[in-house]
C-alpha cells in the first residue's frame, strides 16, 4: 500500500485504508490586516502635484529665453511678463518640490544620502542659483530645468505608487462581492440572516443559487459550480460536492450548499491573499535599493565634481560668474530624470505580469532571487501531483471489457465518500461512461463496498476484501498486484458473483501540467529534485514518469528544511516549492520560498511568492519574470546613470581648452534623451512570454 508524508498535507488528503470522506477544515495564519490607504494617499499627492507642476511649467518653458532660442521663436511680452518663469517655478519648487525636501531630511539625518537627497540637491542649487541670476546677477537661469526635473519625479512616484494600489486594485473590487450578510442554519434547520461579523467558525451556513459566498468553509450537504475566477484566475468554474472546500468572495453557480465556516473576516483566504499584497508593498527589491545606492554615489560625485570644478575654473580664470554657472550645472546635470523612472516603471509593468500570471509576490526581494536559483525542489503531493486519488489503469478479465469493469465499479462506488470510491468516479467521469444501475449499496468498513448489479452481487475493495471473501488469486490477478506494489501504486479489485472481474491501480495522479513545467525549467538551465514523505517506491515512479533524477522519499516533515540546507551547503540557490503547512520550515530556509495553492494555503508566512492557481508551470514563470525584471532595470539604470560619465566631465569643462563647454541647455537634452530611452525600454518587458520562459 502507498504510504503517506506524516503530518496533514493539504484538506481532503487521506490514506485509501483510513476510509475516510471528510475534510478538515484550512488553517489560517492571524494576522492583524493593515490599510492600505497610505499608499492610495501618497498615490494621489504625487498625482495631483504632478498635474498641477505640469501646467505651471508650462509657460516656464515659453517664456524661457534658452527654449526660444532653440526653436527660434518669442512670446509676446507685456508688463511682468519678465516675472512669469520665475513666479512660476518659485511654486513649482514650493508645491511641487517640497515632498522630495521633506523626504531627503531623514537620508540626511542617518548620513546616507539617497534618492531624494540628490534631488534636493539638484532643485534646490537651480533654483538658488536662478534667483541670483534674476535679481543680483548677470547669467541664464535653470527655471526650466528645475521644473521639468521635478515634474518627472513627481511623475516617476506617482507610477509607483499607482502600481502598488493597482497590485490591490482586484482584490478590493473581490472584496466589494462580499455579501454583507449570509443565511445561518439554526438547529432545527430554519434560518436566520445575519450580518458577516456574527458569523463563527463551525457555524452552519446556507448559500443559494447564484449567490456570493460569503466565507470560507467546507460543503457538507450539496454540489454545484463555482466560480473561482477571481481568487484563482481559472476561466472554468469549478465542480464542488461533499467535502470541498469553497472560498469567500467566490460565486455560487446553480446549486444549493450547505456549508460549515471555516474562516470568517481577517481569517478568510481573501484577507490572506491582500495581506500578502500590502507585505509586498511594504518591501523594495535589491535592485531598487541599488538605485537609492547610485543615487547616494552621484550624490558624493556631484559634489567631488562641482568642488574640483570651482577649484579648477578660479585658478584658471579667477572667481567670475562663470564659474559659479559651471558649478551649478554640474550639480543639476548630476541628477538625472530617468533615475527617479527607471525602476518605477519596470516595478510597475512587472507587478502587472505577475497579477496576470497568478502570481503573488509577499516580498520583492524573493522574486529578485528568483533570477539567480539553480536548483527547484518540489514537494510531491499536491504539488507535482493532485493530491487525490485517481484510476491510472484498469484491467479486465474473464472476457470483461475495461470500460464496463470502470462503468460498474463508479456506479457501485455511486454512494460512497471514500476517496477511492471519488477515483474511480471521476475516471469514469472523464471517459464519459454511461453507468449501470446498482442496488443495495453497503460500505463494509475498512474492506470496501458491497451492492447489487443485475440480481449479482458486486464487490469493490483493496486486500482487505479478499482476505473476508477468502477468494483463489490468479496468476493474473497476482501479477497484476505485483506490479502495482512495486509502483508504489495501490491495487483496488472489482468482484462478481465471487469471480474476478478486474482490478485497478489506484495512486496519487500527476497534475497534467507537472511534466511540460519540469521540462521547460530544465530547459532553462534549472536542477530538478522532488521532496517527499512517500516510500522509496512511490518517489522513484514518480520521478521517473516527470523525468527527475534526484528524488528524496520517506522525508519527515520536521526534516524536510535539512535536505534544502544540503543543498545549499553544496553552494547551490535553491527553490523550494510546496503546498501546505508542513513545507513551512522547507519555504523558509529555501533562498526562494514558493507556496502554490488555490486560494486556501496564500497565507503561508514562510513563502516569499504565492502562486495563486495550483499549477507547477506557474515555477516557470515566477523565475522567467525574475530574469527579465531584473535585466530591464539593469540597463534602465545603465541608461539612467550613464550618461553621467560623459556629461559631467563635459559640464565641469574638461574639453574647454579645445573650446567645448557642456551647456545646461544641452545638458538637458541629454537627460531627456535618457529618460525617454528608460521609458521604451521598460515597456519591452511586456514582451516578456513567461509560459515559454524566454524574454527579450
Amino acid at each position: 500500500m502507498m504510504t503517506r508524508e506524516i503530518g496533514h498535507k493539504k484538506q481532503g488528503q487521506q490514506r485509501p485504508e483510513d476510509g475516510g470522506s471528510k475534510r478538515e477544515a484550512p488553517e489560517h495564519n492571524h494576522k492583524e490586516h493593515r490599510d492600505d490607504a497610505g499608499h492610495s494617499n501618497h498615490e494621489t499627492m504625487f498625482r495631483n502635484r504632478f498635474w498641477v507642476s505640469l501646467v505651471l511649467t508650462v509657460p516656464v518653458l515659453l517664456f524661457s529665453k534658452t527654449l526660444q532660442e532653440w526653436i527660434n521663436f518669442s512670446m509676446p511680452a507685456f508688463p511682468g511678463s519678465q516675472w512669469i518663469g520665475p513666479g512660476f517655478s518659485m511654486v513649482v519648487f514650493f508645491y511641487g518640490g517640497l515632498p522630495f525636501l521633506r523626504m531627503a531630511i531623514p537620508e540626511l539625518k542617518e548620513r546616507r544620502p539617497g534618492m531624494m537627497t540628490l534631488i534636493s540637491l539638484a532643485i534646490i542649487t537651480a533654483f538658488g542659483y536662478s534667483l541670483m541670476v534674476t535679481f543680483f546677477l548677470p547669467g541664464k537661469s535653470f527655471f526650466w530645468e528645475m521644473t521639468t526635473l521635478i515634474d518627472m519625479m513627481l511623475l516617476g512616484h506617482w507610477i509607483e505608487m499607482r502600481s502598488v494600489r493597482r497590485a490591490s486594485g482586484a482584490l478590493d473590487e473581490l472584496a466589494k462581492l462580499m455579501p454583507d450578510t449570509a443565511e445561518r442554519l439554526l438547529p432545527n434547520e430554519n434560518v436566520e440572516e445575519v450580518s458577516l461579523d456574527e458569523l463563527k467558525e463551525d457555524d452552519r451556513i446556507l448559500v443559494r443559487p447564484g449567490a456570493n459566498i460569503p466565507v470560507d468553509g467546507v460543503i457538507e450537504e450539496g454540489e454545484t459550480q463555482v466560480d473561482q475566477s477571481m481568487i484563482t484566475g481559472e476561466s472554468k468554474p469549478i465542480r464542488k460536492e461533499v467535502g470541498d472546500q469553497v472560498i469567500g468572495g467566490t460565486i455560487n453557480s446553480d446549486g444549493s450548499l450547505r456549508v460549515r465556516v471555516t474562516a470568517t473576516g481577517d481569517q478568510t483566504s481573501l484577507a490572506g491573499i491582500m495581506r500578502l499584497v500590502e507585505d509586498a508593498q511594504q518591501s523594495k527589491s535589491n535592485t531598487q535599493l541599488l538605485a537609492d545606492r547610485a543615487a547616494g554615489w552621484l550624490f558624493y560625485i556631484a559634489l567631488s565634481v562641482a568642488a574640483i570644478t570651482g577649484a579648477a575654473w578660479i585658478m584658471a580664470t579667477g572667481f567670475q560668474i562663470g564659474v559659479l554657472q559651471r558649478v551649478v550645472t554640474v550639480l543639476v546635470i548630476a541628477c538625472p530624470h530617468a533615475l527617479g523612472l527607471a525602476i518605477p516603471l519596470v516595478v510597475a509593468i512587472s507587478t502587472s505580469l505577475g497579477a496576470t500570471s497568478g502570481i503573488l509576490v509577499r516580498d520583492r526581494p524573493a522574486l529578485e532571487a528568483a533570477r539567480e536559483i539553480d536548483t527547484v525542489i518540489f514537494d510531491k503531493t499536491g504539488t507535482l501531483t493532485m493530491g487525490e486519488f485517481g484510476v491510472v489503469e484498469v484491467m479486465a478479465t474473464n472476457g470483461w471489457d475495461k470500460d464496463h469493469v470502470l462503468g460498474l465499479a463508479a456506479a457501485a462506488e455511486g454512494d460512497s465518500e471514500h476517496m477511492i470510491a471519488r477515483g474511480i468516479r471521476r475516471e469514469a467521469e472523464r471517459r464519459e461512461l454511461s453507468l449501470p444501475r446498482t442496488t443495495g449499496f453497503e460500505a463494509i468498513k475498512g474492506r470496501g463496498i458491497k451492492a447489487k448489479y443485475d440480481g449479482q452481487t458486486v464487490y469493490v475493495g483493496g486486500p482487505r476484501l479478499l482476505d473476508m471473501l477468502e477468494l483463489d488469486v490468479g496468476d493474473e490477478i497476482a501479477d497484476f498486484t505485483q506490479t502495482v506494489d512495486d509502483r508504489g501504486q495501490t491495487a483496488v479489485y472489482l468482484i462478481v458473483d465471487g469471480q474476478f472481474a478486474g482490478a485497478f491501480a489506484i495512486a496519487d495522479t500527476l497534475r497534467p501540467e507537472s511534466i511540460p513545467a519540469v521540462t521547460r525549467l530544465q530547459e532553462m538551465g534549472i536542477e530538478i529534485a522532488m521532496l517527499t514523505g512517500d516510500s522509496e517506491a512511490v518517489a522513484k515512479a514518480v520521478a521517473k514518469a516527470l523525468n527527475i533524477d534526484s528524488y528524496f522519499a520517506e522525508v519527515l516533515p520536521e526534516h524536510k528544511d535539512q535536505k534544502i540546507g544540503d543543498l545549499q551547503q553544496q553552494g547551490k540557490k535553491v527553490a523550494m516549492v510546496g503546498d501546505g503547512i508542513n513545507d513551512a520550515p522547507a519555504l523558509a530556509r529555501a533562498d526562494v520560498g514558493i507556496a502554490i495553492g488555490s486560494g486556501t494555503d496564500v497565507a503561508v508566512e514562510s513563502a516569499g511568492i504565492i502562486l495563486v492557481q495550483n499549477n507547477p508551470l506557474d515555477v516557470v514563470r515566477v523565475i522567467a519574470l525574475s530574469r527579465a525584471t531584473h535585466r530591464k532595470m539593469v540597463q534602465n539604470l545603465v541608461w539612467a546613470t550613464g550618461y553621467n560619465v560623459i556629461a559631467l566631465p563635459l559640464a565641469a569643462g574638461v574639453l574647454a581648452p579645445i573650446g567645448f563647454v557642456l551647456s545646461p541647455a544641452i545638458g538637458a537634452i541629454l537627460m531627456s534623451l535618457s529618460t525617454v530611452v528608460v521609458a521604451v525600454n521598460a515597456q519591452l518587458l511586456r514582451r516578456t512570454d513567461l509560459a515559454a520562459g524566454t524574454m527579450v
